[in-house]
Parts: C-alpha cells; structure tokens; sequence
C-alpha cells in the first residue's frame, strides 16, 4: 500500500472510531486506542502534502474535526500538523483556493457540534488564527520566491542587452577601424613608395626614410588587422542603427585621393536617372567603393580601375573593377578574399537590404558589385 493509501486509511479510521464515540451518547472520554487512531490521522496528510497540499489539508481537517466533536483534546503535534499544511498549501497554490481552508473551525467556534467539553471551541479559535497564519506565512513565501525568480529574470535580461550592445559596439568599431583607418595608413604606404619611386635623384637617405614610413605603415595594419581579429571574434551581427558621414558627393574626393597616391587611373561612370538615397544607402555605397578602392591598390597596385554608379529600378548598382591579375591564390572558388574587407562590405549591404558579391572579373580582374536599394529597408 503507498504512502498517500496509508494516510486515507488511517484518516477513515479515525473518522468511524470518533463517530461511534458520539454515537454512544454515554458522555466517556475515548478510549485510548481511538485517541491514537485520531492522533495519528491528523498528522498522516503530511505524507501528500508535497503532491496534493489542498488535498492533505482536507484530510487532516477531517480529521481534527471529528477529534473536536467526539471531546478529543488535540496534541501538540497535530497543531504543528496543521500549521505545517496549511504552510506548504499557501506556499504552492493560490491564496483564493488557500483562504476557505481555515472556514470549518471558525463555523465550529461560532456553534460548536460538540459531544460536552467546553474547551472544545476556545481550540477551535486557536486553530482558527494558526491556520490562517501558517496559510498567510505560505503565501508570503511564495511571493518573496516569485519577486527573487522575477528580479533574477530582469538581471539575466539586462546582462543580455549589454552585452549584446558591447557586441554591436566591438563590430563597429572593428568596422570603421578598416574601413576609415586601415584605409589611410595603406594610402599612406602607397604614398610612400610612390614617392621613392617616381622621385629622380632622390638622396639614399630620403629613400631609406620613406621606405622606412612604408614599412612602419605596413607593421600598422598587420596589428590593426590583428586587433580588428580580436574585436569581431564573437560578432556575428551587427546593430542595425547607423551614423552616417561621408555619402556619394564624397567620391570625387576620395577618387582624387587615389590618383594622388598611385600611377594607375581611376574613373567613375554614373548611368541612369540619378535620385536622392537615403543616409545610410549613400554611406554604404560609399565605404563599399573605399574598401573596394583599397583593395585594387593593395592588390593591383598599378591598375586602371572603373568605379560605376547605376540607377534605375529602385536601386543603385556599384561596380568596381580593375585590370589587375585577379583575385589572389589563396581566395576561395566564390572570390571571398581573406581578411576582413570583404565581409564587412557584405555585412554593411545586409543591414540596408542590399547584397554584394565579389570575384574573378570579365576576362581579368577583379569585380566587386553592389545592389543597393534606393531606400533604406529602416527608414
């Protein structure tokens, strides 16, 4: 038999020993055996009340009932019984279903049913204020639980959003760190060598000095592109808010800039009706044409390269090209190039709904493309 059966058993035999006391009518205090028999089914419920509280509660109820109208005086034990499942109750169900429990000993203090003892209701009060107080005890401590899951809950969800913050933060900063610094220093090197190079009768000191800045402005993008390795490392997206700078007006300037710094040509071809984009499709476009210039110069140093804005069916499509040998050796089969350019091109169209793609050109080459809507998919 379990544990909850034994409890059930002993409750009925407590409940028919006290009604055959009363039955007797003879005024005699009950005899021992059933005094145990009472006892013990007042304190048996504690075995159900981890799987049934409401359930326990009732039995031992019952059972003190039965014990009050038949003149039984209650133990000790079977005081803390009750407060103990009138505890575990409030603890784990609801006040409204916890509340009525208390009812029948207050009914018994107003109009006892008692068998003769006057010290029957004066019980019944007391039990009346300890079961209320163990139910209410209960509920406190389910509601000190559920304000401690639920503070819990808010620092998980405030840790979250921080660090997902700090993620976006990492990225865009490993993002402008490539595309706005890594870009300069490389045309500071460029400089450099163009320098040395195109400069007749230069002293071998001067030279020495400016292959010297080449090469310091090398060592800088090798830790830069290591920093940039460590700050993107656990990045995966980026956030989705943008402080645009630069846009299309800025590509003369960067075009001159260029020039300025190599012996290749440079050139941009605009086609089809030219409308307005928004901010944040103008910085795109914008540091997907200075990354894809950077590149060529890094790669094809030399090269003539053709920077192509067309409009038409809400889009704009950026090409850049050049002449040089192609996407290196170590590059994929699909024209993804080590290093981070590449991906943050393709990262920066994501965002404003756009795509890019980048390869082997027609004939030779390389062929970097951008489809970019004329509308930002956030505005």
């Amino acid at each position: 038999m379990t544990v909850s059966g034994v409890g059930a058993a002993t409750t009925l035999l407590g409940v028919a020993a006290a009604a055959e006391s009363v039955a007797r009518g003879d005024g005699q205090q009950p005899s021992t055996t059933v005094a145990a028999v009472i006892a013990v089914a007042v304190v048996a419920p504690l075995a159900l009340s981890r799987l049934w509280p409401v359930a326990a509660v009732l039995l031992s109820t019952a059972a003190c009932m039965f014990g009050l109208s038949a003149s039984f005086p209650l133990t000790v034990a079977g005081i803390a019984a009750l407060a103990t499942l009138f505890a575990v109750a409030g603890r784990n169900r609801p006040l409204r279903t916890v509340a009525p429990l208390p009812l029948p000993f207050a009914a018994f203090a107003v109009q006892p049913w008692s068998t003769g003892t006057p010290d029957a209701r004066p019980l019944a009060l007391v039990l009346v204020g300890v079961t209320a107080a163990a139910a209410a005890g209960g509920a406190a401590v389910r509601r000190r639980e559920e304000r401690r899951r639920q503070r819990a809950t808010e620092r998980s969800a405030a840790a979250t959003l921080l660090e997902y913050a700090a993620r976006g933060e990492r990225a865009r900063i490993a993002r402008e760190l490539h595309d706005v610094v890594a870009h300069h220093i490389t045309m500071i090197a460029l400089q450099a060598d163009a320098a040395r190079l195109a400069t007749p009768g230069m002293p071998p000191e001067g030279a020495r000095r400016l292959t010297a800045i080449g090469d310091t402005a090398r060592t800088a993008l090798t830790e830069m592109r290591r920093l940039m390795g460590v700050l993107r490392e656990d990045v995966d997206t980026e956030p989705v808010e943008r402080h645009p700078q630069p846009g299309l007006r800025q590509l003369y300037a960067l075009l001159d800039e260029v020039r300025d710094a190599g012996t290749g040509g440079v050139r941009l071809i605009v086609s089809g009706p030219v409308e307005p984009l928004d901010h944040g499709i103008e910085l795109t476009a914008y540091r997907i044409v200075q990354e894809a210039l950077t590149n060529a110069r890094r790669h094809a140093p030399g090269a003539a390269v053709d920077v192509e804005l067309r409009f038409g069916d809400g889009e704009v499509r950026v090409r850049v090209f050049d002449n040089g040998p192609g996407p290196p050796v170590a590059d994929d089969a699909a024209g993804h190039a080590a290093g981070h350019g590449l991906a943050g091109m393709r990262e920066r169209a994501a965002m404003v709904g756009g795509k890019v793609t980048a390869g082997p050109g027609p004939g030779a080459g390389f062929l970097v493309e951008a489809v970019l809507p004329t509308k930002s998919v956030n505005a």
